[in-house]
Parts: structure tokens; sequence; C-alpha cells
């Protein structure tokens, strides 16, 4: 591949703040930490057999849920700069791919249940 990639990439921020602590590991509880990640997501795999009116919302539907197996998080916010980015050539011709940050940030709330 290298730089003779057809597709454009787009970096955009998605928030994920944390309401579980952590996993449960075989030797205890591990603790969640702040943390920013890289990852490109690949929509056209992902939108194989979806009708055409429906696959820029199943986009967004998909990458929370990458959010969520990666970050660990319920709570994820999608950048309105991602969302522009999906819909940018309209409903159904997606962008194949999709470069993304996640973060994983503390929850300011002093009242909210989750600390991260």
């Amino acid at each position: 591949f290298g730089s003779r990639l057809p597709f454009a990439l787009q970096t955009a921020d998605i928030l994920a703040l944390s309401t579980n602590m952590g996993k449960v590991a075989k030797s205890g509880s591990k603790k969640l930490e702040p943390v920013t990640r890289d990852y490109t997501i690949h929509l056209h795999k992902l939108m194989h057999k979806i009708q055409f009116k429906k696959r820029a919302p199943r986009a967004v539907r998909e990458i929370r849920k990458f959010t969520l197996k990666r970050m660990f998080t319920k709570d994820v916010r999608i950048d309105t700069k991602l969302n522009k980015f999906i819909w940018s050539n309209g409903v159904r011709n997606l962008p194949r791919r999709v470069r993304v940050r996640l973060s994983r940030k503390r929850n300011e709330d002093e009242d909210a249940k989750e600390k991260m």
C-alpha cells in the first residue's frame, strides 16, 4: 500500500468515557486509565449487504461498536467532524476507510456514576 492509497483518510476524535472501571482479569481487577490511540476502520467490509438508505447511519453505529470493543466503555461520543466525513458522500456512498483517534477520558462531573 504505502502512499498509493486511493481513498481519503480522515482523522477525527471519538471521546470514550468509561462506565465500567475495568475488566476483571484472572489475577484480579484491572483499572482503566486515560489513553489515546489511532485506528483505521475499514467501513467497506462492514457495509456488505446493507441496503443503500441505511448505510451511513449503520456506519455510525459500527464505529460506536468498534470503540466500545477497543475502549471498554459504554459512553461513546462521536465528533461532528467524523460524522460529517461519513456523510460527506451521501447516505449510500461511504468512504471505504476512516482514520479515527479514540480517547478514553476521565469524567469531569463529580456526581457521575462513572469515574472515566
